[in-house]
């Protein structure tokens, strides 16, 4: 079950602040909106302290907003806590166990959810001893362990702060296979927040991008690749009227990256940038405007 309009995450008006009542910390988010459609495995992106591990918490239900409204699955983030799969940045999991009690336990957590067989091929695949207990393990094995826990839950929403980063290629490779085929055979919506944009890049469909605490970018993939443009040409061009994500001249070149708003000046010379190259503008120019409708304006090129 989702909601009405077909959105598994939903945030209006979303602020956190970290603190007390008598001395109030810093806003960790702040008038963050946002709408990820059902089905998506999303891309979630932004510099250290831009708010993501905050936000994958509050979907997660294991903290409360400020202010403003988070919507799971068409309900709050509590009651739909059976239906959401979450591996933290750390992967908390009770070290005195062994693998294999830890899987009991997740197995008696979600009785009617609970895929034995996803659970014991993730771990399988790692060679991990099922008797080996948690705390002698690999950075890279626990996080095998995490994840083998929430897939096998199968949720509706998956919320991953993080994964990979323990991992080695091959198994970041194959693990990210395994999540692909969970979002296609059940149509799982994920969310992945990760620093390594080139790895999300062939997997996900959906991109959201945190700065300051606000989202600053938002769509699907592919439209926001289409509403931006890297243009060069001689320095002397001028673009306004275009809004300018980053720009700089060499000599007597220009380069930039665009949103374009109508017709460009014919010495330009055009191209659609990759994923990467286009986070890795926004990121580099915090002040540059955002946009969280990812609809082209159709230039005349």
């Amino acid at each position: 079950m989702t909601d009405k309009d077909g959105f598994a995450l939903v945030a209006d008006a979303v602020g956190k602040r970290f603190g007390g009542l008598r001395r109030p910390g810093r806003w960790a988010l702040r008038d963050c909106d946002l709408r990820l459609p059902t089905g998506r495995v999303c891309a979630l992106v932004g510099p250290n302290g831009a708010g993501k591990s905050t936000l994958l918490a509050l979907a997660a239900g294991l903290s409360v907003p400020t202010e403003g409204t988070v919507t799971v699955l068409g309900t709050d983030p509590a009651s739909a806590r059976t239906r959401v799969g979450y591996v933290a940045q750390d992967k908390p999991l009770y070290p005195q166990l062994t693998v294999a009690a830890t899987l009991r336990l997740g197995a008696d957590l979600n009785p009617e959810r609970w895929d034995a067989r996803t659970a014991e091929r993730i771990v399988a695949d790692g060679g991990l001893d099922p008797k080996a207990r948690v705390r002698a393990l690999s950075g890279g094995q626990r996080t095998r362990v995490a994840l083998a826990l929430a897939l096998a839950k199968r949720p509706e929403l998956l919320l991953l702060d993080e994964p990979m980063a323990d991992l080695d290629p091959l198994a970041r490779h194959e693990l990210m296979g395994v999540l692909m085929s969970q979002a296609a055979q059940f149509g799982t919506t994920i969310v992945m927040s990760s620093h390594v944009v080139a790895e999300l890049e062939g997997s996900c469909d959906h991109l959201l991008l945190l700065g300051g605490g606000r989202v600053r970018l938002a769509g699907e993939t592919d439209d926001l690749l289409e509403a931006h443009l890297r243009v060069s040409g001689p320095a002397r061009t001028a673009l306004d009227g275009h809004t300018v994500v980053e720009s700089r001249t060499t000599g007597r070149q220009l380069s930039a990256l665009i949103r374009p708003t109508g017709p460009l000046p014919a010495d330009l010379r055009t191209s659609t940038p990759a994923l990467e190259e286009l986070v890795l503008s926004y990121l580099r120019n915090p002040e540059a405007p955002g946009t969280t409708s990812a609809e082209p304006e159709k230039a005349a090129l």
